[in-house]
């Protein structure tokens, strides 16, 4: 009863179950249904955590990056420390990372609006570089390092080369110039002297060189490393595009639709990193405009002094007495031209930052209605999959209720309910793979390879199972029957899918009685091997009888009259036996049976053996015999006379051995 209940309770909570499930698809499907959203079949390689993939960054921290010299930033200093300890200052960062995040994140567009949304965030992250390049070099220019006395020799030294440099050139240029007008005869000195002046301007170049890197490295120079960074950016800008990523075939499995969804989210991901970080890089522009904003309002009325001073110079009312003003105001002037170039400049690149933003924004939406429905494909791949699940339990639960309405009608009726539940489970589990994970590529050549595989390991059970087949049919055996497996005689208790088992007996010629051993064989032996039926549809066999005729008594009788005894007691069953026995080999090309009793002499020691065979069914074998000694005693000895009772079991002279 408990257990009858653990199984209703069990079916119960599997049904429930399935059903929410099924909902919450269901569900899911109306809330991911089609608004518009482009298709999500397409699917280039995975952008998160896969070679090439874009990181939220957009590059390597200080990738595409330097710094220079310009006022408000940290103090400078060259590699070797002056004698005040401090380093060289150096200009802002001019960080390139937007538009190489641009670059990496072009070749995951795959339609063409996020192509185009692709080449717009380029264009306006370049755009922005530019104006990052031209303030930089600004600011070094207007940067003037700290004149310490390790900077004030490399800079000598330069200046030096330089010279060195420019006299070279004019001697280069005087010789070719004489080259030209001279004589034949004076051309071949002037050449050698030409030759030497070019090799001279030669090393006074790579002297220039090494010392203008000396002074750059001190900190001497901040445009220098501006400038360089300037060549490598525009000679990258020159570089093709990189390729897009292939779009690869869109496959149904429930495994590939989850790929697809993942590789949507993933590209989504990144996206709003990248828009993350120019938000942030466009708050601390704002910030920093701000304070420009701000220092501009408190320097009004400096301002306007310099402008009311620039005025009065202008129209000559200023003395002459007052040059030194006059420089002053002139340098305030150009100190707030800078600054307000300096604030119009950052305005540019602070809309060009949230136009870039935006873009990103864009773009994502783009990238989430893929998302979306890439996750409706997914949840229509997870319907099927809880729909195959559901049919499959729900044909099981169908199977055992078939076959438990006719328990009682059909025999072995729970080992063909046990077959067809495992037919249904491994039908339900193989469509399961298929929509899990697809048909492979190679199928013929991969379920060849299982198949063989699975024959050479489970080679005794499939062996078996066809057995089973073999004795289920028209010359199997039943439940009851008298065989013979491998030598072990007995009768057949249970016939099941892979293992047939005996109630063992005593051999056919004994009396017969159980063992109480039960023995279990593996089907195979249907196929492999061979086996005995003693049982026809009457269940027929033979049996004897023994007993010994004393010496000096006369044989003749007592054979004739045994004979005529036992054809009397077994006539019924003879002819019985040689009808089904007819009847069974009609349509085999038999010789006839005769079911009639054989008597057979054998000398013995003491007398003569009579051995009588005769046909009875196996169920009555020993009633049969029990009446043949009784009728063998009497024949012998005469009737019984009345006195105690005699074990029903005892048999008279020559009884059976």
């Amino acid at each position: 009863m408990l257990c009858c209940r653990a199984v209703n309770v069990s079916r119960t909570v599997t049904v429930v179950l399935l059903v929410l499930l099924l909902g919450a698809v269901g569900a899911g499907l109306f809330l991911t249904r089609d608004r518009g959203a482009p298709d999500a079949g397409a699917a280039g390689p995975t952008p998160a955590g896969a070679a090439g993939a874009p990181s939220a960054g957009g590059g390597a921290p200080g990738q595409g990056s330097v710094r220079g010299g310009g006022p408000g930033n940290a103090p400078a200093g060259a590699p070797g420390q002056g004698p005040g300890g401090q380093r060289p200052r150096r200009t802002r960062l001019v960080d390139m990372r937007p538009l190489l995040t641009a670059k990496q994140l072009s070749a995951y567009a795959t339609t063409p609006e996020e192509q185009e949304l692709s080449r717009q965030a380029e264009r306006l992250a370049d755009h922005a570089i530019d104006l990052a390049f031209a303030v930089a070099m600004r600011d070094a220019a207007e940067s003037v390092p700290e004149q310490t006395p390790e900077l004030k020799a490399l800079a000598e030294a330069r200046a030096r080369a330089q010279a060195a440099v420019d006299a070279a050139e004019g001697r280069v240029a005087a010789l070719e110039a004489r080259v030209k007008a001279a004589p034949e005869r004076e051309r071949v000195e002037l050449e050698d002297q030409l030759e030497v002046a070019r090799a001279e301007l030669e090393l006074e170049n790579n002297e220039l060189a090494s010392a203008t890197d000396q002074l750059q490295r001190a900190g001497g120079d901040p445009q220098v490393r501006i400038r360089r960074l300037r060549e490598v950016y525009d000679a990258a800008q020159k570089e093709p595009r990189p390729p897009v990523a292939a779009v690869p075939a869109t496959a149904p499995s429930l495994l590939a639709r989850w790929r697809v969804w993942g590789w949507h989210r993933a590209k989504a991901a990144q996206l709003a990193a990248a828009q993350a970080d120019i938000q942030d890089r466009a708050q601390r522009l704002a910030k920093r405009r701000d304070d420009l904003v701000a220092r501009k309002k408190r320097e009004a009325e400096e301002r306007e002094a310099a402008k009311a001073s620039a005025a009065r110079v202008a129209a000559g009312e200023a003395a002459a007495a007052d040059r030194a003003a006059k420089a002053e105001a002139v340098k305030a002037l150009q100190r707030f031209s800078d600054d307000q170039r300096r604030l119009a400049t950052i305005g540019r690149r602070l809309q060009d930052l949230n136009e870039l933003s935006d873009t990103y924004g864009q773009w994502r939406e783009v990238v989430h209605g893929h998302v979306r429905a890439a996750l409706h494909r997914l949840l229509w791949g997870l319907l099927g999959l809880l729909a195959v699940v559901a049919a499959g339990f729900g044909l099981g639960e169908a199977v055992d209720r078939f076959f438990r309405k006719r328990a009682k009608e059909r025999l072995r009726v729970e080992t063909v309910r046990t077959v067809a539940r495992l037919g249904v489970n491994v039908v339900t589990v193989l469509v399961a793979l298929f929509v899990l994970f697809g048909a492979p590529g190679q199928a013929t050549t991969v379920l060849g390879l299982a198949g063989a595989g699975l024959t050479v390991a489970l080679k005794d059970f499939i062996v078996a199972f066809f057995g089973w087949f073999i004795l289920m049919g028209r010359n199997g055996i039943r439940v009851g029957d008298w065989v013979e497996i491998k030598g072990v005689g007995g009768e057949v208790v249970e016939i099941g899918l892979f293992h047939t088992v005996l109630l063992e007996t005593g051999s056919w010629n004994d009396a017969g009685h159980p063992t109480g051993r039960r023995v279990s064989f593996v089907n195979s032996f249907a196929i492999e091997g061979h086996y005995f039926n003693f049982s026809t549809s009457g269940q027929w066999m033979w049996d004897e009888l023994r007993l010994l005729v004393p010496l000096g008594r006369d044989p003749y009788p007592v054979i004739d009259g045994v004979q005529h005894l036992v054809e009397k007691e077994t006539e019924a069953n003879a002819k019985a036996a040689e009808t089904e026995w007819r009847k069974t080999t009609s349509r085999y090309a038999v010789q006839s049976f005769s079911a009639v009793p054989g008597i057979q002499v054998v000398p013995a020691a003491n007398g003569m053996e009579v051995v009588v065979r005769y046909i009875t069914r196996a169920s009555q074998r020993h009633d049969a015999r029990q009446r043949l000694y009784r009728a063998v005693l009497e024949l012998m000895h005469g009737p019984r006379a009345a006195g105690p009772a005699s074990p029903p079991g005892a048999a008279g002279p020559g009884a059976s051995r």
